[in-house]
Formats: structure tokens, sequence, C-alpha cells
């Protein structure tokens, strides 16, 4: 009984991050709002999910025709170092300042989405 909430959260962000609307930012709120995990942990979490749906999701992109080359290209050039500095230098920043910095990079994301032509 105690697993189903976890199991729908994980459900309807799954079928969010399948469609590219960001169930794994979603998934992050939850971890660390609701069930109260320390914001280095869900990040963790959050990406150990996003291994397991990804491969779903750009296997049904490809099939649509819904990727381009020269992005994917650049974006897994600068991507993949990137985030093995942004983990490296993850663990180094306190929890509250993780915490501040990606409340700001929500508000960012939220506002360019809303007022985004």
């Amino acid at each position: 009984m105690i697993y189903i909430v976890p199991v729908i959260v994980g459900t309807l962000t799954g079928i969010l991050s399948g469609f590219g609307i960001g169930g794994g930012t979603l998934l992050m709120l939850y971890l660390t709002i609701i069930v109260g995990i320390p914001q280095q942990i869900a990040s963790g979490t959050n990406l150990l999910y996003f291994i397991v749906c990804a491969p779903f999701a750009l296997i049904s992109h490809i099939k649509n025709k819904l990727i381009d080359k020269k992005a994917f290209i650049f974006c897994t050039l600068s991507g993949v170092p990137m985030c093995i500095f942004a983990s490296l230098m993850a663990n180094k920043i306190p929890i509250d300042i993780l915490k501040k910095l990606f409340g700001v990079f929500l508000l960012y994301v939220g506002f360019k989405e809303l007022f985004q032509k």
C-alpha cells in the first residue's frame, strides 16, 4: 500500500518524460519536497531514472524523425563533459546553495516557457 503514490508518480513522470515535457524535473520536485530526499541523492536518482526512460523516448523520436542530427552531435559532444564536470561540482556545493540554484533554474525555465513566443 505504501508504494502506490511512488508508483503513480513514477508512471506519470515517465509518461511526461516520453513526451519530452520534463517528467524528470517533476520527479526532482517530488523527491525533494514531498519525500524529503536530499537534493544530491534526488539528482542521482533522477539521472538513473532518466537512463531507463530515455531510450524508449529516443526510439519513438527517431521513428517519427524528430531528431536533428547536428543538434544531437553538438549536444552530446558538449553535454557529456559538462555532465561529468557538474556532477563533480554538485558534490562540493552545500545542499542549501544547490537547492537555491535549482530553484532559480526552475524559475528561469518557467518564465521562459510562459513568455516565449
